[in-house]
Order: structure tokens, then sequence, then C-alpha cells
């Protein structure tokens, strides 16, 4: 399997929220993106065709309409100016002329941060190895330079440093801890702030003040020692803050390295988001590759630590509440695709509790995951455990495919899950989590509806007849039939079903033999009648 390659619509999705936004022209995701240029008006840029070029210091519609055109002519995959962009008359006019997105940066964020990013991204697509949590090139939020950074502002501002998000969480702490007071070591052995200090900084509006300044703020009589803090920040968003144990109120020294450190934090923080990012993808990625089979299915799953023990597939779909029959594809919004996302985090955190190795990703909108299991009994009461756990907070179905020897054979385990969850999504069947031989003749009645469905005309079969002549004339021929085929031939309980007195129910049971041609005494005819109503042959004539 080769490794993905960095297109424009991966950097949108993963700094757009923070950093960039497309203000002009047409962005292609699929367009390749292999390298950031800096646009210098006083020197010959280079050529580097599917560069991202960033246009430090260019303003007004003009100079930015020329700049388009001057990087569509090096073969750029898109411009990056600052935000405001004024993104009609030329800008708009040169973007669409060229073919070339343009993106404005974020007001605040720094240049230096969007290219270290831009190129972080572009080194982490080539990603050759799946770590996992807690190993090298894993999702360990405790991994990375922070650590270095920390110890870097500690020298620089003279006191022990945390960086922690805004929670309260420790993402990385420098040495020279015991230089601090008794809540900072706690803080460093919990890795978490303690509770009462985090209610006690919102009470004073120490929270509200750092996150509305600048630059480093001065903390005094929460703990034994005063702190200074300053927020991180990548554009608007607020990422975390660094704080330090100090002896008193910053020098303009200490104030400047302590700002310092914030943009390297920022910068250090949404690396790892995209890595994290990256990690997610390309683990999908072949999950993917394995659940299709073929060739590269036995490399795909050495990678993710699949091979060496039998496995099977769980398919997993996140449902409404109460779902209409037959929405087994609702439509995509943002509000269900945040379901599948929380849904497949939480299916992940309970497989891992259970197997290291098992792989969880989303796919075409059912989310699937791959668990080391020599058992399908086992893998359903996995699987009735979770949705238990989760209860109707996130309500979803799942069907269980069949143990695979080889990585090779989960294809055919995942088909398993999905005709499980189709029939799920139908309402034939009460469990919301189910193996194929549990459900495996109401599977083959949804795959002879699909072929009734694809046919353009319906054979005059017996219930199709019934339908018609209901439709002419306004009986209840098919109605009656059902119900006495459904009470075993029991004409008192089927009449008493449609609220008909038993001698009515016999005229109408001898008209619709003679309408239909059933012969209601032959049990291979009343199989077929059987049949053609669960399949709803006819249903159109109603």
């Amino acid at each position: 399997m080769t490794s993905p390659r960095a297109v424009l619509g991966r950097i949108l999705t993963d700094l757009g929220s923070t950093l960039v936004d497309l203000v002009a022209g047409r962005a292609d995701p699929d367009r390749p993106v292999t390298g950031v240029l800096i646009h210098d008006p006083g020197d010959e840029s280079a050529r580097l065709p599917g560069a991202v070029v960033l246009g430090v210091g260019v303003y007004g519609a003009e100079p930015v309409a020329a700049l388009i055109g001057h990087a569509r002519a090096i073969g750029a995959a898109a411009l990056v100016v600052r935000s405001p962009v004024a993104a009609e008359g030329p800008v708009a006019e040169a973007a669409a002329r060229h073919d070339l997105p343009v993106l404005g940066l974020t007001p605040g964020a720094s240049w230096a941060q969007v290219a270290a990013l831009l190129r972080a991204l572009l080194a982490t697509d080539e990603v050759g190895t799946v770590g996992r949590p807690g190993e090298p090139g894993g999702d360990d939020p405790l991994s990375g330079d922070l650590f270095a950074m920390a110890n870097a502002a500690a020298g620089l501002v003279g006191g022990p440093v945390t960086v922690e998000d805004r929670g309260g969480r420790v993402l990385a702490f420098s040495s020279r801890q015991e230089e601090g007071d008794e809540a900072r070591i706690a803080t460093i052995l919990d890795r978490q702030v303690p509770a009462e200090k985090l209610r006690a900084l919102e009470q004073r509006g120490d929270f509200q003040n750092l996150y509305r300044t600048d630059g480093p703020i001065y903390i005094d009589g929460i703990a034994g020692k005063p702190r200074a803090a300053i927020a991180v920040r990548a554009g608007g968003e607020i990422l975390g803050s660094i704080w330090v144990v100090v002896d008193g109120p910053l020098s303009e020294v200490q104030d400047r390295a302590l700002r310092e450190s914030a943009k390297l934090a920022a910068l250090q923080l949404l690396r790892q988001r995209s890595s994290a990012d990256a990690e997610r993808r390309l683990r999908a990625d072949l999950l993917a590759t394995v659940l299709e089979g073929g060739a590269g299915a036995s490399r795909a799953a050495a990678r993710l630590g699949l091979t060496g023990e039998p496995a099977c597939v769980l398919a997993v779909l996140a449902v409404d509440a109460n779902p209409p029959p037959g929405d087994l594809a609702p439509a995509v919004t943002p509000d269900r695709v945040a379901a599948g996302d929380l849904l497949a985090g939480a299916l992940a955190l309970h497989l891992s509790a259970i197997h290291p190795r098992a792989a969880v990703a989303g796919l075409g909108g059912v989310i699937y995951a791959v668990l080391p299991t020599t058992s399908e009994a086992r893998a359903q009461r996995i699987a009735e455990e979770f949705l238990g756990r989760i209860g109707t907070r996130m309500p979803a179905l799942i069907g269980i495919g069949r143990v695979a020897e080889r990585p090779t054979d989960l294809r055919r385990s995942r088909a398993d899950g999905d005709r499980v969850l189709r029939v799920l999504a139908r309402g034939h069947s009460r469990p919301r989590v189910a193996r194929l031989p549990e459900v495996y003749v109401a599977s083959l009645l949804e795959d002879l509806s699909d072929r009734i469905a694809a046919e353009e005309d319906v054979p005059d079969v017996a219930v199709v007849r019934l339908r018609a002549h209901d439709a002419r004339h306004q009986s209840a021929f098919t109605e009656t039939l059902a119900a006495w085929l459904d009470s075993f031939g029991d004409v008192p309980a089927a009449a008493a079903a449609v609220h008909v007195h038993p001698n009515t129910f016999r005229y109408r049971l001898k008209r619709i033999a003679e309408v239909s041609g059933i012969d209601l005494a032959d049990p291979d005819d009343r199989f077929e009648a059987m049949l053609q109503l669960r399949l709803g042959l006819g249903d159109h004539l109603s």
C-alpha cells in the first residue's frame, strides 16, 4: 500500500477551523500539495508545482490579484494571504481565471505557525507505521516536543513550568518542579490541576482574565507561591495555557520569554492535533484495505497488528432513537456525523479494553470494528455489553460477521455484518445486535426485494391480482388473506382481527380463491401467498 499523498482538502479540513478559510476561487479537495513557498517580492520565486504559496506582507485587492497570476505561473496549488481579503472584484476574477484557490489567514495567527504546520501536515502524510497509544507515533498527548519547550521556558522564565489544556489536564511539564509548592506537586502527580484550585480560579475570574489577555497575567493567593500564566492561542482559538511558578511579577525579559513560549506551544499542540488526525486517517485507510480484501489486505492487516489470530467484523450503524422503517442510509447531516464520530470513539475505547489490537474506523456511514476473537457468540456478547453501556445516549445497531481465520477472509465477515445491519435497520428484527444465522431468512428476503425492485414489470401472480381487485372494487381481500395466513387458518381469530363476522370472513375466502386462483388447501399455494405478501408484491396498486 502506498503512502497517502497530501491534498488540498486535507489542509482545509485540518486547519480550516483554526487558521485559514477559503475566500476566493474553487478549492479542489483532491488537488495534490507538494510543499510550501514563502513569496518574496524582491526575489525570483522557485518553481515548485503543487506548492502552497504564502503571500507574506501582500495586502490590497490589486497586489493580491497580481500574486494569484504569479503563483499560478509557478504551478502553485493555493495561495494564502492575510485576512481580511477583498474577495470580490479583481481577486475573485483572478482566482477564477487562473483556477487558483485563495485562502485567508486568520488575524493574529503567525506566518511562522502556518508555514511550520503546513510542512508538518505534508510530513504526516508520509507516515509509514501506525503507532499505538503510548508508543512513538501514537496518540499519547504527553509525547512530542512539548516537554522540551517546557524545559526551555522554565530556563528562560526562571521557574517550573506546566503546559495545560483548557480543562486543567497537564500536557507537559518541565524539570525543577521541586522548586514549586504542594499544589504544583499534586498537579504533576495527578497530571491534572486539583478541582478545588480550578474552582478557586474560576470564582476569582482568573480564567476569564487569562483568556481575554494576550500576554501573561500574574496570580497570587491561590497556592503557596505566585503563578504567571499565559493563554496558548492559534488565531482566535484557545488551545490551552502555560503556567509558571514565580517569586513575583514578571520582568520585561521574562514576559517576552513567556510570550514566545506560548507561540511555540501553540505550534506543538497544533502539530499533535494534525498528527492525531493523520493517524486516524491512516488507520481508516488501512482498515478499508483490509475489509476490501485483495492483494494488499494482508500487508494492511500486519500494519494494524491484526495478523496471527482469528477475528470478526462488527458493523455498527448510528440510528435515531425512533428511526423510520427502512432508514438504512439516513441523510448525512452535521449532527449525524458528530453522533457517528462519538459512537466510533466510544466503541474504540470499549474494544481497546478487551483487545489491544482491535481496530475501528468509519467507512461510508457505517462504523466497522475488527475484533480478534475465535467466537461469534463472544463478539455478540461484547457488542451487547457496549450497547448496554451507552444506553439511549447513542442509539445504534450492530451486525456481527463470521469469524475469519485469515485477514483476507475479513471481507466476507464485513459482508455478513452489512447484511445483518440491513435487516435490523428495516425493522424486521427486534434485537439491536444479531449474527447472520439469526436473521438469515430475513436477509434472503431483502435480497429478493432488491431483485423485484430492479424488475420493470411484476408478473401477474396471485397477490398482485388480489391487490388489483381491491383497488378497483374497494374490497379488502388482501387484508383478509393476510389475517387468515397469520392465524394459521383459524377463521374466528382471523375474523376478529379484521373486525368482521366469521360467516362474512368465510365468504371472502371463497371469493379470494376465485379472484386469485389460490388453492387455500394446498400448502405450496399458501407458502407462495405468504412470500408474495412479505415481499410486498403489488404494493403500488394499493
